[in-house]
């Protein structure tokens, strides 16, 4: 079965990758790897449509720009030597 990854969504993008169910419930195994390819949780490593992808890689990107900026307020916050 094909499935869109998105683990590493800020840092590869959406991958594309053919995959097989495992025993373990929301969990899949990437076919005809060396060493074990494995994605946790439905909805949010991994995902059944291209659209679903998207739309959990577009929160994702949402999330850091957010945390982001909460960094830079706390740096534009900080003095020293005053």
């Amino acid at each position: 079965m094909k499935v869109w990854v998105t683990k590493y969504a800020l840092s590869k993008g959406i991958l594309e990758k053919d995959v097989r169910e495992t025993n373990a419930p929301g969990m899949v195994a990437v076919n005809n790897t060396q060493y074990g390819e494995f994605y946790h949780v439905e909805g949010r490593d991994w995902h059944r449509t291209r659209a679903a992808a998207e739309t959990k890689a577009e929160e994702m990107r949402k999330a850091k720009i957010a945390s982001l900026v909460k960094q830079v307020l706390k740096l534009e916050k900080m003095r020293f030597g005053e």
